[in-house]
């Protein structure tokens, strides 16, 4: 059987062709900082900066690469990350937390818009507008019906786009139309890591690359902290894992659920191609539970599609034909061509869809992104930092929150598999 796979494919992130994580230094670690930041992704780094900035000592310690973890594999889609409706979050915290909760989602969203210019981060950002499609006729009339129950003052730019006029924003007919909400954005997630990166270093934050925490004990000036290459001494740490957690805060670990998310990348594309693909640039996202989201490349040469396609977590190699095979299903143009990259990342879910940040035994935290990290992940880690230096600005809606676990749930998703199964049942049948 022919391979899916371009002879030179790579089973690595495609943003790190052009941002490849930082290598490991062997510098010496300091004895003390103010603040020990375990995790090197969006949420620390902007924590970092936000406390650096703030006239504090800043270690930035990582497991792996800086760099290694999902905000350098992920889509580079950016909307304001509330995945609950309204009404539910009013019913589980009432209204006043729901809409806190729902203006840190539209902050996320301008708030990471105005530091990328700000900052002159040169990282393809883009407002292009996401056209999220409906896979059903009922989950049309569904999300079409939603944009008239948003509350006053959350009422978003979005439009409404038939079934019969789907063609003029994507080269499909798979789908069932949809709604284009206008003021979301897309980036190279690489690109804009690496700018951080450097933001972070011009204000004095210093890296630690593969320096795995090994403990982090509570101490009379803070904490002492254990990694794999010495001891530190900390006023402050902030667990910014995410995805990554494991057994280093076993209260976290029971609370996040790492769920394996899948990207393919084409070989380049005729021009002509990806015009018909998706002729005005937008980022998609479908309205399955198990979901899909595509785009094109920043440099439109290549499409980039991902989701979930099998039951239990798998390798890029395993996963890399079955995301094509989807992709070809809704666009068969694509069938002569092939796949140069494929890779994965773990996203951090939680059992009630919503991020959580806190501080839970002296530690503080932000995680539980559910797919939709890109802006939200350094909002809160901005807020972290924030919070540690004692700004009144730095508290959240979603920090009112309870951070839920349940019973036997202790850190290894046992229930993923089967959750899965019955979802892709639901989406098939429209339940």
């Amino acid at each position: 059987m022919e391979s899916v796979f371009t002879a030179d494919a790579r089973m690595t992130s495609y943003w790190w062709d052009r941002s490849p994580p930082e290598m490991a230094t062997e510098e010496v670690l300091p004895a003390k900082v103010d603040a020990l930041i375990v995790g090197s992704g969006y949420t620390g780094l902007h924590a970092a900066i936000e406390l650096a900035r703030g006239g504090r000592e800043v270690l930035v310690c990582d497991a792996e690469q800086i760099g290694y973890g999902c905000s350098t594999r992920n889509g580079g889609q950016i909307s304001t990350s509330v995945k609950p409706d309204f009404a539910s979050l009013v019913k589980a915290h009432g209204e006043v937390v729901a809409r806190r909760i729902f203006e840190d989602g539209r902050q996320s969203l301008a708030w990471t818009e105005a530091f990328i210019r700000e900052e002159g981060i040169d990282c393809d950002f883009g407002v292009v507008g996401r056209f999220h499609v409906a896979h059903d006729r009922k989950s049309f009339d569904s999300l079409t019906a939603s944009l008239k129950t948003r509350p006053k003052e959350f009422e978003v730019p979005a439009n409404v786009v038939s079934r019969a006029e789907q063609r003029s924003e994507l080269g499909t007919d798979a789908y069932h139309g949809g709604v284009i909400f206008e003021n979301h954005a897309s980036l190279d997630p690489g690109r804009y890591h690496a700018g951080l990166v450097r933001l972070a270093r011009a204000a004095g934050v210093r890296f630690a690359a593969n320096c795995k925490v090994t403990a982090m004990v509570r101490s009379a000036s803070g904490f002492a902290v254990e990694t794999a290459r010495g001891n530190v001494e900390a006023r402050n740490v902030v667990l910014a894992t995410n995805g990554y957690s494991g057994p280093l805060s076993h209260w976290h670990q029971h609370r996040i659920i790492p769920i394996g998310s899948y990207i393919v990348a084409t070989e380049e594309l005729p021009e002509t191609l990806i015009d018909a693909l998706i002729p005005k640039n937008r980022i998609v996202s479908d309205t399955r539970r198990v979901l899909y989201y595509f785009r094109a490349s920043p440099d439109r040469l290549r499409i980039l599609f991902g989701g979930r396609v099998s039951i239990g977590e798998t390798d890029p190699r395993q996963s890399g034909p079955l995301l094509f095979r989807e992709m070809q299903r809704l666009f068969p143009q694509l069938a002569p061509y092939r796949i140069s990259h494929s890779w994965m990342g773990y996203v951090g879910y939680t059992f009630d869809t919503l991020a959580h940040v806190g501080e839970q035994d002296g530690i503080h935290y932000a995680m539980g992104y559910c797919g939709s990290g890109v802006g939200m992940a350094g909002y809160l880690g901005m807020r972290v930092g924030q919070t540690i230096l004692g700004k009144a600005e730095g508290r959240t809606g979603y920090g009112e929150t309870e951070f839920q676990t349940r019973a036997y749930y202790f850190g290894k998703p046992w229930f993923l598999a089967p959750a899965v199964h019955v979802y892709r049942l639901r989406d098939r049948f429209g339940i």
